[in-house]
């Protein structure tokens, strides 16, 4: 019997995997959880061969934070990433997380079980599309600190208050401004953002 932990911050999603996945003689689902510092307490205590995690949930920690302390902390846990966006950028950043899985929540449910059964055993299981987008999709050029300023700049946060916020000049929020909009072939600022937001880069 493979044991199942389940994260998902959204309750129908949730009960309807957790359905699902009931209907199958080999698996079980041990317990089931809507976020990423539950999922972490709920690995340590009920121990599960397989643990599905939304990428995207509520709090500090999200599905690849998870699957990054699982890695380090219960590595015999093997980690099925869901997703309803499927980003290359986000799968690149899966695989680096040592992610075993990578599904879109719009699967078919025989797919998900499948997936699984097969990260259970050892294998590493990938939605073939987003493999392919991710090989072929473009790198995020952008360093960490051009990202920051980028997010800050999506939300509509002026120059001078990134420059506070982050402890910068406001010549060098500039400097950071113009650089992006160079390295991702921008027209301007908001070009740069749907960019980046496009990519799953922000």
């Amino acid at each position: 019997m493979i044991r199942v932990l389940l994260a998902e911050d959204m309750d129908l999603i949730r009960g309807a995997i957790v359905a699902l996945l009931g209907l199958e003689s080999d698996l079980t689902v041990v317990a089931e959880v809507a976020s990423g510092k539950a999922a972490v307490a709920a690995a340590l205590e009920h121990r599960p061969d397989v643990a599905v995690l939304d990428v995207h949930m509520p709090g500090e920690m999200d599905g690849l934070a998870v699957a990054g302390v699982l890695a380090e902390r219960l590595p015999e846990c093997r980690v099925v990433i869901l997703t309803s966006l499927g980003r290359p950028e986000t799968l690149r950043k899966a695989l680096s997380s040592e992610v075993s899985g990578f599904m879109l929540k719009d699967a078919p449910p025989a797919q998900l079980a499948e997936a699984i059964r097969r990260v259970a055993a050892g294998e590493r299981v990938l939605d073939p599309d987003l493999a392919a987008q991710a090989i072929m999709g473009r790198p995020n050029p952008l360093s960490s600190r051009e990202i920051e300023v980028l997010r800050l700049a999506a939300d509509g946060v002026e120059p001078a208050v990134i420059a506070s916020t982050l402890f910068l000049s406001k010549g060098t929020v500039r400097n950071y401004l113009g650089a992006i909009v160079t390295k991702l072939d921008a027209r301007n600022r908001l070009d740069a953002v749907r960019i980046a937001t496009e990519a799953g880069w922000l």
